[in-house]
């Protein structure tokens, strides 16, 4: 039987960090679940906030048909003008709820946002070390993704080398601050010298933001990058900022100041239609309409940054500052990240090898997880380090 060979390689290969995760899984089935220190998956470990319980059970109280029904394609229109005032309040802009496309998640919000833009062939260019699967999307629209590391000592965009990277067939620049997995939020003047090369291109180049973590820094400002940029399509999820990532809830926006606005916005719905990612789960519409201004719960994962910096710092572990996020980047202590992370593995040690992230030498750790496991794998990490 003749079927797709990229879907087929995609799902034999499979993602790393999920295959981690599941060995973790695996492991703490057989050995317990306090005996693993297991740091892939970025998944929050901050319970919802009671908002969203109370969001919830209001919701309950609607009319069946009403609760579980469909909704239109782009989202509930109540919900997506109440999103787009909130954008409006914080960033001083002027978007309508025809701006804002509903998605299920990040994952769609940036495989609609894709197929929007990418035509077999285009090349679009992506900050390393990046979130995997971005490849994996772009790759579904028969562009090429182009990899381009950040600043190996900021990790900050080089603006340098993106501007080496664009061809006549550069369709697009993907970026996430704060960044999965380094947790750098790219300053404002790093964006404005990123946008300068992008304007002085001699064709059209959009910036495609993904930005799930937005919420979560450690006084860090991340800014509004459409305000930067006109030519800026933004992604967002809830996944994080109100934990929870197995309710795929998110959104595309494209900015009015968008000089193809008009053209975008149909295109998007297109590509939604097209992807079979329309209506999004309209119980969890509700709730972000209710919930959008709801601050994240930064103290549990500060604390658990700085047990984590602290701890590492002391057994002498080479690290980035995390500005954002809730992830740890720190250097193997040997060249190949894959070896170091077997080495880990004797140890119920598990982070992961930064190959998956378009660079060697590191292991992104995930410290969205609970606060005692920060503390009891510190023997772990020191065994570890005495390896070497």
């Amino acid at each position: 039987m003749d079927i797709n060979e990229q879907s087929y390689a995609y799902g034999a290969s499979k993602s790393t960090i999920r295959e981690i995760a599941a060995y973790g899984a695996a492991r703490k089935a057989e050995i317990g679940a306090d005996k693993v220190f297991d740091f892939s998956l970025g998944n929050p470990s901050v319970p919802a906030p009671e908002e969203v319980r109370l969001s919830i059970e209001k919701a309950l109280t609607l009319p069946a048909v009403q609760l579980h029904g469909y909704t239109p394609a782009a989202g509930l229109p109540i919900v997506r003008d109440t999103l787009a005032k909130s954008l409006n309040r914080r960033y001083g802009t002027n978007y309508s709820a025809n701006d804002l496309y509903i998605t299920c998640g990040a994952a769609a919000a940036l495989t609609i946002s894709f197929h929007t833009l990418y035509n077999p062939g285009d090349e679009v260019i992506v900050i390393a070390p990046y979130f995997p699967e971005y490849k994996v999307f772009i790759e579904a629209t028969g562009a090429h993704c182009v990899e381009v590391l950040a600043d190996q000592k900021t990790f900050q965009i080089d603006v340098e080398a993106v501007e080496n990277a664009i061809t006549s067939k550069t369709k697009a620049v993907v970026i996430n601050s704060p960044n999965n997995p380094v947790g750098s939020v790219y300053s404002e003047q790093n964006l404005k010298d990123l946008a300068e090369v992008l304007t002085n291109a001699d064709h059209n180049i959009c910036l495609v933001t993904d930005e799930p973590y937005r919420e979560i820094v450690y006084g860090a400002k991340v800014p509004w990058v459409p305000s930067i940029y006109p030519n800026t399509m933004v992604t967002y999820s809830y996944s994080k900022s109100l934990s929870l990532p197995g309710e795929r809830i998110g959104w595309v926006l494209v900015p009015d100041t968008n000089p193809f606005h008009d053209k975008l916005i149909p295109a998007v719905a297109g590509a939604g239609r097209s992807l079979g990612f329309v209506c999004a789960p309209a119980l969890f519409q509700r709730v972000i309409a209710d919930c959008c201004d709801v601050p994240s719960n930064i103290e549990a994962y500060a604390k658990n940054r700085k047990a984590l910096t602290e701890g590492l710092s002391k057994l002498g572990y080479s690290f980035i500052e995390p500005q954002g996020a809730f992830y740890l980047w720190v250097k193997s202590l040997e060249p190949d990240a894959n070896a170091f992370f077997e080495k880990a593995k004797q140890f119920e040690l598990l982070p992961v090898p930064s190959d998956s992230f378009g660079c060697k030498g590191w292991v992104r750790v995930g410290y969205c997880v609970n606060y005692e496991i920060i503390g009891n794998s510190m023997p772990a990490w020191e065994k570890l380090a005495e390896q070497y």
